[in-house]
């Protein structure tokens, strides 16, 4: 019988083409009008160590990797011996028969479906390299879910087509071969088939967190990046990258966090767009100068890729712990406004409105982002820039300056924003001193302008407020009323909305009230959606620091806690058994 979805871990060592293989697997389904998520798991090493990808798809909308799968693919005996036991009743294991014999002991015998698939022997036949053990694979997947070997074959032409024919149709030719291997020996032995959807939607993506914020970051016009490479951020570096030349982008590899932030800096108070990324050691690094863009009001957007710490921590792996840096990072007082996107959607929408909120108001914006939603893939809709709205404050176009007074880049207002000239206008001269300086942006050390000053920045939040009322710095998922409501933000948007499924199943009535702008903290929204309900915190970190800010600014305290902090993102299951327990 067709399942509604699947899930599927494809596994092997680092070097064999896991991630490819996954994503490729994920644009199939897409292709077949299926919604897709798929998070990859992979160790902080040079070399070796396990790689595994999941990759789920169904019929409905699906925003999480699942607990337990339908199919692994092992392209090694190390993947079954760590993942065999997460097969659901009835799943099976394709593995390499010229890796592992029919009698090893690295197989279970507690598995009824074992497929052994000669790929090494199919790799010599088309004349692959072994790497291409993974594309017969794939094609050895298909045919065991009775799918559409047709999408995979247009997509490996798509993938390959720079490299060639000869390599596209290696490539073809080694998924074709794994197809009919397994539709020959092994056709509907599995519980589990898969078609394409009935109502196929046609012209999605499949796309990561980071890849987002940086077609995001393109649409709102952003024309500087520079960044040192640390993972999670470092895709964000190198799709900009990629496409610096096509939307004349400059995009710099420098030397160091410090010279990141700082050129950075540079480039946004020479009028342009700017922006920098990157995660929890390099952030530690970037601080006294996000300091530097707050006194000198230069406008600044930073996307705070967080995973495990402290220090190193687990350099590759998730979690939620930067929350309380984000907000307090850096010596002495100034504005800023903190933004944790929660999907592939979120990411794109709310850096475009991150380099609008920082030219408004002149003021640093970080986007804060962890590993899970940053480097998983989910498919969506292609985004729209038809209402885009490029809201550059009170930068002056660069015309001679004529006003009978000269000019002040920080001119005391009303509203303590200045209007922004670019350096180098005709008629007037540009500066900003990084101590405290008169409006003139020159030193002066005298306490009337120091205390001026600070409050000539903080003129700025009521406007600022003003503005966030209009955006949804919080949302609720699910109905009013309900049994139990979770608390969450960032990447546990996914999770949470499985977890509401699972319970509704159970009869039990749940909603999700995601905290998206953390800072200022939307205190009278975060009220209104919790309804005195019984809510139940879910973060990725230990000391529950979303539950603190929520104590802090609206006196309630969230007794009711899930929290994780070992590295891997909340599974759906595991969640729901966990809310159960608390409830």
């Amino acid at each position: 019988m067709a399942d509604e979805e699947i899930s599927i871990l494809i596994g092997g060592e680092a070097g064999a083409g896991i991630s490819a293989a996954g994503f490729s697997l994920g644009k199939v389904f897409m292709r077949g009008g299926l919604h897709v998520f798929g998070t990859v798991d992979y160790p902080s090493l040079i070399r070796g160590g396990h790689n595994f990808y999941m990759v789920r798809a169904g019929q409905d909308l699906v925003y999480n990797h699942w607990d337990n799968h339908d199919l692994i693919i092992a392209l090694d005996a190390n993947t079954i011996q760590r993942h065999w036991k997460e097969l659901k009743q009835g799943g099976g294991i394709i593995y390499d028969s010229d890796e592992i014999a029919t009698d090893s002991t690295d197989l279970p015998k507690d598995v009824k479906n074992l497929f052994p698939v000669p790929l090494k022997t199919i790799v010599k036949e088309v004349k692959g390299r072994p790497v291409v053990r993974n594309t017969v694979a794939l094609g050895a997947a298909i045919g065991i879910l009775g799918y559409n070997i047709e999408i995979l074959e247009d997509i490996l032409q798509e993938i390959f087509t720079d490299k060639g024919d000869k390599v596209v149709a290696m490539n073809v030719n080694a998924a074709r071969a794994g197809y009919d291997y397994t539709k020959e020996h092994y056709s509907k032995k599995l519980a589990y088939q898969l078609q394409p959807s009935k109502k196929v939607q046609k012209n999605r993506i499949l796309l990561t967190g980071n890849e987002a914020i940086a077609l995001g970051a393109i649409a709102a016009g952003c024309k500087f990046y520079a960044a040192y490479p640390m993972t999670p951020a470092s895709p964000l570096l190198h799709f900009l990258i990629a496409q610096a030349e096509r939307f004349g982008i400059v995009t710099v590899q420098t030397e160091s966090e410090i010279a990141a932030i700082n050129m950075a800096v540079g480039a946004s108070y020479a009028g342009v767009r700017t922006m920098t990324g990157t995660s929890g050691g390099g952030f530690c690094l970037m601080t006294e100068a996000l300091s530097m863009a707050g006194m000198v009001e230069t406008p600044l957007v930073l996307m705070l890729a967080q995973r495990t710490g402290p220090s190193t921590g687990l350099p590759t792996y998730t979690a939620q712990s930067d929350l309380r840096f984000a907000i307090h990072a850096s010596h002495g007082e100034f504005p800023r406004v903190v933004i944790a996107p929660g999907d592939v959607n979120e990411c794109f929408e709310f850096t475009i409105d991150a380099f609008n909120l920082a030219d408004e108001f002149q003021i640093p914006i970080i986007l804060l982002t962890d590993k899970h939603l940053l480097e998983s893939h989910a498919s969506t809709q292609p985004f729209s820039i038809e209402k885009l709205v490029i809201n550059r404050g009170k930068l002056l176009p660069m015309t001679p300056y004529s006003d009978k007074e000269p000019y002040h880049r920080h001119r005391l207002t009303e509203d303590g924003i200045s209007p922004r000239l670019i350096p180098g206008t005709p008629g007037a001269l540009t500066h900003s001193d990084s101590a405290v300086h008169k409006e003139s942006g020159f030193h002066g050390d005298r306490c009337s302008i120091a205390t001026e000053m600070a409050d000539k920045r903080y003129r700025k939040v009521p406007k600022l407020l003003k503005r966030l009322e209009k955006k949804p710095c919080t949302k609720i998922y699910g109905p009013k009323k309900a049994d139990v409501t979770l608390v969450g933000w960032g990447s546990t948007k996914g999770v949470a909305l499985e977890a509401l499924r699972l319970l509704d199943k159970d009869n039990i009535k749940a909603n999700f009230l995601q905290v998206i702008y953390l800072t200022p903290f939307p205190a009278e929204a975060v009220k209104a959606g919790l309804n005195d309900q019984n809510p139940i915190l879910v973060e990725g970190n230990q000391t529950a620091q979303l539950g603190s800010l929520i104590k802090e600014h609206t006196s309630i305290e969230l007794t009711k806690r899930i929290l994780r902090y070992d590295g891997r993102g909340f599974n759906p299951l595991q969640l729901t058994r966990r809310i159960k327990e608390e409830i």
